[in-house]
C-alpha cells in the first residue's frame, strides 16, 4: 500500500511560561505538523518548527518544501521502504533540514504505524520510558534560583541552565542555582555560542571552583568557531559539548578532527530527520565522542520522535535533553507522549501513538 498523501498542519501552541536564551526570547511554539496516509488511511506524524535564530527555517519555506519536492518523493512510494525512501528524501533538498526532518519521521513513524508496533521498538529499543532534564531559562539570578528550586521539587536532578546572554553575570547566576538545589543535582552549561573562546575559558575555570556537579558545557562559543571551540576544549576540565557547530557527519568529522569537543548534541531539526541523526550517532561513537539528544523549542510531535531514538541508547550514557514539550501549555495532538516527572513517557502503541489533531479554542 504507497503512500497516498501528504498534508501540512499549521499549529500555534503557547508555552505555560516564557523561554528565553542568550539569543531569543519565546511564548508559543509555531510548527508544520506533517501527516503522511497510505492507501489504508493509516497515518504518520513528524514536525517543523519556525526558528528564525537558530535553524533559519519559516512556516511559509517549510510548507514550500514539504508541498513540494519533498512531496514529488513520497507519494507513490512504499512506506516500508524506509530506508531508500528517507534517502531520497534527504537528496530532495538542499537545506531545509526541519522540512526533511518532519517528512523523515512521519515516515517512519508511518512504517512502525503499519507494523503495529511503537516507534521506539521500530528503531531498536528496549524501553518506552525516557529520562530527561529540564531547562532554566536566562533571567536574573534570583529568579533562575527560584526556578531551580521548583524544578528540584518536581524530580528533576539534571538541570540545562541558559547562561551566555550579554551583560549577565553568569557566575553569581551559577552559584545562586547551586545553593539553591545542593548536592546530588548534576548541572548542564549551555551558553548558547554567549562567550568569546578567552572568555569562555576564564569562566568555565570559575564554574569549576565552585565545586557544583558541572556535568558539560555546551556550545560555548559562536558555531562556526571551529578553532574556538578546540582552544575551550583543550584548556578546560569540564567536557565541552558541541551544539549549533553540529548540522552534518562533515561538521561532526570536523569537530573530530579538530578535538573541538568532547560531546555533540544531535537535533532532528538540525541533521535532517532520524536516518541522519542514526548516522551522527555511529559516527560519534565509532570516534569515541558523546552524544547527547537533544530538541528544539518544538511540540510533542518532534520531541516524541527524538524520545523514540533516544529509547535506544546504550544504559550509562549521557541524559536526553527533551524538555522542550514540557514547556507547552498542550499538546497539538491526540495520543502521543506524556511527561511523568523527570522521565518522558512513549505510548505502547503503533508508531508514535498519535490518533489525530487537537481540537483547540
Amino acid at each position: 500500500m504507497p503512500v497516498v498523501e501528504l498534508r501540512t498542519h499549521r499549529v500555534r501552541v503557547p508555552l505555560h511560561t516564557p523561554f528565553s536564551t542568550a539569543v531569543r526570547t519565546v511564548d508559543h511554539v509555531e510548527a508544520v505538523l506533517v501527516e503522511v496516509r497510505d492507501e489504508d488511511g493509516r497515518s504518520g506524524w513528524g514536525e517543523a518548527t519556525e526558528n528564525w535564530r537558530v535553524t533559519g527555517a519559516s512556516l511559509a519555506g517549510i510548507e514550500a518544501a514539504v508541498d513540494g519536492p519533498l512531496r514529488a518523493v513520497v507519494l507513490g512510494r512504499d512506506p516500508d521502504a524506509t530506508e531508500p525512501l528517507t534517502r531520497d528524501v534527504g537528496r530532495a533538498v538542499q537545506g531545509n533540514q526541519a522540512a526533511r526532518s518532519a517528512v523523515d519521521c512521519a515516515l517512519h513513524d508511518l512504517a512502525a504505524v503499519r507494523l503495529s508496533v511503537p516507534l521506539a521498538r521500530l528503531l531498536g529499543a528496549g524501553t518506552l520510558r525516557v529520562p530527561t532534564d529540564v531547562t532554566l531559562a536566562a533571567g536574573p539570578a534570583e529568579r533562575m534560583r527560584t526556578a531551580a528550586e521548583q524544578r528540584r521539587s518536581e524530580g528533576f536532578d539534571v538541570l540545562k541552565i541558559k547562561l551566555g546572554d550579554p551583560g549577565g553575570d553568569d557566575l553569581r547566576r551559577l552559584k545562586e542555582i547551586g545553593a539553591a538545589v545542593g548536592p546530588g543535582v548534576r548541572l548542564r552549561i549551555d551558553a548558547n555560542q554567549g562567550w568569546t573562546p578567552k572568555q569562555a575559558v576564564r569562566l568555565i575555570g570559575e564554574f569549576e571552583q565552585t565545586g557544583l556537579d558541572i556535568e558539560l558545557v555546551e556550545q560555548p562559543v559562536a558555531a562556526g568557531d571551529f578553532d574556538g571551540m578546540a582552544y575551550v576544549t583543550a584548556r578546560t576540565g569540564v567536557p565541552v559539548m558541541a551544539d549549533e557547530s553540529v548540522w552534518s557527519p562533515a561538521d561532526a568529522l570536523r569537530l573530530i578532527r579538530t578535538r573541538g569537543a568532547d560531546l555533540i548534541n544531535i537535533k532532528l531539526a538540525k541533521c535532517g530527520g532520524l536516518r541522519p541523526a542514526r548516522q551522527l550517532m555511529a559516527l560519534a561513537e565509532a570516534a569515541g565522542v558523546g552524544v547527547v539528544l537533544g530538541s528544539m523549542m518544538e511540540t510533542h510531535v518532534g520531541t516524541a520522535a527524538t524520545a523514540a531514538l533516544a529509547a535506544t541508547a546504550r544504559p550509562g550514557g549521557l541524559l536526553p535533553d527533551l524538555d522542550a514539550a514540557w514547556w507547552l501549555s498542550r499538546p497539538p495532538v491526540t495520543g502521543g507522549m506524556v511527561y511523568d516527572g523527570a522521565e518522558l513517557c512513549l505510548p505502547d502503541a503503533p508508531g508514535l501513538g498519535i490518533t489525530g489533531l487537537a481540537h483547540t479554542a
